[in-house]
């Protein structure tokens, strides 16, 4: 094994036989001006420790290079590198306590990746692991097998006898312990690795504490820019879909999830997913979450934050939910409030073995996605500022058609009306009796269209399919990032009952979602039309078109059903000039 080798003050070096190198200063005064750069009491227990000059600078570098980083994890790596180091172990750990007496991260040394992945999952804190995290006081074993607490080894795991652990506090409470086992050669560790160790476990816990404030300031400052980006997209009436995409992406970079949702509650009392950022995050958009039985649900419940070392199996997950968390452990669920009012649930999640989620990184989170329910409240008010103008000019429209282009067409049709006694000659007769009878289908459409724009009232119900036909596709525009062409005929408002209606909205929100998300497209043609018994919806676009791969057909299956339950059908082609055609076609009335 290469010993760690000490630096000093004079640029010399000491190595393990004991000589100085460049300078010709002592090795003993080089390591004590090298201590007073130290706390206090990690240079007493450095003092204490019986040692050689060489062994004593072997621990002073060990000390030193542990507080060398200031990133946490490489900082908890460098820790357990040393510990093996100092007191000549062939296996080292570094066990992370979480909640109760379970083990939130395990850091090995000494094993191969093979060997982890044959030896399995790892350790939770059990047997005497566990022994330290119940009594955290120094435990030094000939044996490991001879304790009480030994559970012996799993499968594959390498065989260890001699033990040596030690816990490591940050200020006064235990952070984790640090386990050593197989001192080299035979032998049994013995007080002095205790007193090494315990005097490394000082200087860990000063390195970790120090990495733990870096680490706050660095999150602080991240999330004080987020919240100013976002703030600036707020401001300047950015789109609700991307504000709260926005706060997705920085949650899960700043807390290095893997994966980030955020969830909605639907009229029918679930969850659904409405943003997903990170691992899978296409399987999970728009997902069902039920509210008993998620984890979304239960913060949305609680009003507060509710985390889980293990997504998949916890028990506020039921066993339809978990397979939709297959793989995912720590997991932080947040409620979105604004006010008195809870509007959704923001929920990270990282993969199995990753750390749990700290209070200190969580902290920030309510706050920020409080930012998320301020976006949706901003942009409900917004819209219902614009229906306010959009009813006014509605109501216009209304008047004007009623009193200018009825009352025009009307008379035209009568006097045409009055010009067909007039007329001897058969066609030209049958020709303008043709022409008062598009006057009349004109003026019914016309009062369609008049009794559309007039039945606004607040609230889905009081829009007429026409409105809110125009309305979802105004609203896809700003997804989609340019405004798809729409043609409308008939009489949409009148014919249409109210349950073909709902289908008709829900199947063109779906079909332009689905542009949205896979198509790539630049132009989008949507026509609605009602005529001849039944409602022609017709969303077609110019993108890259259907996947040649048997993908997943869920939306589309969805949408098929709708018509199918309506006596109708739904067709999806290819059109020549490449893109995807969708006609969904159902009859007015069911016979």
């Amino acid at each position: 094994m290469t010993p760690l080798r000490y630096v000093g003050h004079d640029g010399g070096t000491v190595g393990d036989n004991g000589e100085n190198g460049d300078k010709g200063s002592g090795r003993c005064g080089g390591t004590h001006r090298r201590l007073g750069t130290l706390p206090g009491d990690l240079q007493e227990r450095l003092d204490a420790v019986m040692r050689g000059p060489a062994e004593a600078a072997l621990l002073l570098d060990a000390v030193m290079s542990v507080g060398r980083g200031l990133d946490l994890p490489q900082v908890l790596r460098r820790i357990v590198e040393a510990a093996v180091v100092v007191v000549d172990a062939e296996y080292g750990a570094l066990g992370v306590v979480g909640e109760g007496t379970r083990l939130a991260q395990f850091l090995p040394v000494g094993i191969t990746e093979d060997q982890r992945g044959a030896i399995g999952p790892l350790p939770e804190g059990h047997g005497i692991l566990g022994e330290l995290i119940r009594h955290p006081e120094p435990l030094r074993l000939v044996e490991l097998s001879a304790h009480p607490s030994s559970y012996g080894f799993p499968p594959n795991h390498p065989p260890m006898h001699s033990f040596l652990g030690v816990p490591v506090r940050v200020r006064d409470k235990v952070f984790g312990n640090l386990y050593l086992t197989e001192k080299r050669g035979g032998r049994a560790f013995d007080a002095e690795d205790e007193t090494v160790l315990s005097t490394l476990a000082v200087a860990a816990g000063v390195a970790i504490e120090n990495a733990r404030l870096y680490a706050e300031t660095r999150d602080r400052q991240r999330w004080q820019e987020a919240n100013s980006e976002i703030v600036a997209a707020l401001l300047s009436g950015a789109d609700e879909t991307h504000v709260l995409q926005m706060i997705v992406d920085h949650s899960v970079h700043i807390l290095a999830a893997d994966l980030g949702v955020l969830a909605l509650p639907t009229a029918g009392g679930s969850l659904r997913v409405a943003q997903a950022s990170g691992l899978d995050a296409e399987t999970h958009r728009d997902l069902e979450l039920p509210r008993e039985g998620s984890l979304a649900g239960a913060a949305l419940d609680a009003g507060e934050p509710v985390t889980s070392l293990d997504a998949e199996h916890d028990p506020r997950t039921t066993e339809e939910g978990s397979s939709r968390w297959a793989g995912l452990g720590p997991a932080v669920a947040v409620p979105m409030v604004t006010g008195e009012r809870t509007c959704g649930v923001l929920l990270l999640a990282r993969v199995r073995e990753r750390p749990a989620f700290t209070g200190a990184e969580t902290a920030p989170l309510p706050a920020f996605a409080g930012q998320a329910a301020l976006a949706m409240e901003l942009t409900e008010r917004r819209d219902s500022a614009e229906q306010i103008a959009l009813l006014e000019e509605r109501d216009r429209i209304a008047r004007d058609l009623h009193d200018l282009a009825i009352q025009r067409l009307f008379a035209t049709g009568m006097t045409l009306q009055s010009v067909v006694r007039l007329v001897e000659q058969p066609q030209a007769r049958e020709r303008l009796l043709r022409a008062v009878d598009d006057l009349d289908e004109t003026i019914k459409i016309i009062r369609s269209t008049i009794f559309g724009l007039r039945a606004s009232g607040p609230g889905r119900a009081g829009q007429g399919l026409r409105a809110r036909t125009a309305a979802t596709v105004e609203r896809a525009a700003r997804t989609l990032g340019f405004q798809p062409s729409l043609r409308m005929g008939g009489l949409i408002d009148t014919d249409v009952p109210a349950g073909t209606a709902e289908q008709v909205i829900a199947v063109l929100g779906e079909a332009l979602s689905n542009v949205v998300r896979h198509a790539r497209a630049t132009a989008v043609d949507i026509s609605l039309v009602v005529g001849k018994g039944e409602v022609n919806l017709i969303v077609s676009d110019n993108g890259v078109g259907m996947p040649g791969h048997n993908g997943s057909r869920s939306g589309l299956d969805n949408l098929a059903r709708r018509a199918e339950k309506l006596g109708g059908e739904m067709i999806v082609g290819e059109p020549v000039q490449g893109g995807t055609r969708l006609s969904w076609r159902v009859p007015l009335r069911l016979s």
